[in-house]
């Protein structure tokens, strides 16, 4: 079977590459339990490593099925784990998603890491379109899309659940690259 994304993404400063079963413990400390950087997910803070060790269990099985690709962005600078980028495939695209370890924020890993990722995705003859979406509220996270070359088509009423947030599905931006 051909692989929709590669296994590895080069950047500058990052390296992206599936996670792997130690992965767990480094993410769970870094930013897994911490509720500002759990505020805009669609999931509750990990309240054990073993949530955490299930859920990168969950991306290890995933990749098997090359429909969808977690990434763990690693600084090439000391080999520190920093966060996650997911691609889900779409009919004819990806859409993507991603979560950054709160002492991270700022520092423009998580655009160069979104950009790698579409720039190596549309290599692909027929991914045609990249979306992402995020909570009206998440200024940061639109930062990060903009950055990353993506243009803000409209605003999807009602459209995720944000748990730490509301117990009621949220409005959210619909971002898109396409070529």
């Amino acid at each position: 079977m051909t692989r929709l994304l590669p296994e590895r993404i080069e950047t500058p400063r990052l390296t992206l590459r599936p996670p792997v079963p130690q992965d767990a413990g480094i993410i769970f400390a870094a930013y897994c339990q911490d509720a500002a950087v759990c505020r805009y997910m669609v999931w509750l803070p990990h309240a054990s490593v073993d949530t955490t060790r299930q859920f990168i269990g969950w991306c290890i099985a995933a990749w098997e099925g090359n429909a969808v690709f977690p990434y763990m962005l690693v600084r090439k600078s000391d080999a520190r784990v920093l966060g996650m980028l997911d691609a889900r495939s779409t009919e004819h695209g990806l859409n993507v998603g991603y979560v950054l370890a709160r002492e991270h924020w700022g520092h423009g890993y998580m655009p160069e890491a979104v950009r790698a990722l579409a720039d190596t995705a549309f290599l692909q003859p027929a991914l045609f379109r990249i979306e992402a979406t995020c909570d009206v509220e998440n200024r940061p996270s639109a930062r990060v899309l903009e950055k990353s070359g993506f243009v803000r088509e409209g605003r999807l009423a009602r459209y995720t659940m944000h748990p730490n947030l509301s117990p009621e599905p949220r409005d959210c931006w619909i971002y898109a690259r396409s070529r």
